[in-house]
């Protein structure tokens, strides 16, 4: 008994790995699709999404019937709850990506970004695709180290943030009202993808040393 409850907490895992791929998958195709105005890539990334929305129902469900037929204690019981709430920041991340895919949808075959903020968007894409990658690494090694990775990017994601509302609050700025909500909402949308990507970190963090802690990894 206790090696098929093993097994089935294993499998939680992968599948938790599986998810994040798919996540890693659709934040690069969406960004791509979203710099390019690429409106069939961004299709793609829309389609997709309800391949990560079934997993992570099918990982949620499997985590509840063993929290219900297993009665699981301590640190089993603590990988289950963590995966559920891993479980729904992936499929939020995942949603995100669609989210960008749809603004690139919508504005075809316009570009989404005015040409003065496409490096700082670019950049957006690069750290959040890292960030994508390293969770889908953590997923699989518990390494703490890349975890504080995780963190480090994201923290390069909220400057980026920071400067589009600056970019767009200020007095020379010459975007309509259209083009002004088009870059709040991506700017956003890049944001969220990378805060949940910290609070992924978050969690295994929590499962790796049993503590934790909201606003710190590991030392970090």
């Amino acid at each position: 008994m206790r090696k098929a409850f093993q097994d089935e907490l294993a499998q939680v895992g992968d599948e938790l790995v599986e998810i994040s791929k798919l996540v890693a998958t659709a934040i690069q195709n969406a960004t791509q699709a979203f710099e390019t105005a690429d409106v069939d890539l961004a299709q793609d990334v829309i389609a997709a999404d309800a391949r990560i929305d079934f997993l992570q129902n099918a990982l949620d469900e499997k985590a509840i019937d063993i929290l219900a037929l297993q009665g699981p204690v301590a640190s089993d019981l603590r990988m289950i709850v963590s995966s559920l709430r891993m479980s729904a920041s992936l499929e939020r991340m995942g949603d995100l990506a669609r989210h960008i895919a749809q603004l690139t949808r919508l504005r075809y075959p316009a570009p989404v970004i005015p040409e003065s903020l496409r490096d700082t968007f670019r950049s957006f894409a690069e750290l959040d695709i890292q960030i994508a990658n390293k969770v889908a690494e953590l997923l699989e090694t518990h390494d703490l180290n890349v975890a504080r990775q995780i963190v480090r990017l994201n923290l390069e994601v909220d400057e980026l943030h920071a400067g589009v509302f600056k970019a767009v609050a200020a007095a020379d700025w010459s975007g309509n009202a259209s083009t002004s909500v088009d870059v709040a909402l991506a700017s956003r949308y890049f944001e969220r993808f990378a805060d949940h990507g910290v609070s992924v970190a978050r969690k295994v963090s929590y499962l790796v040393n049993g503590e934790w802690q909201p606003e710190e990894i590991g030392g970090a």
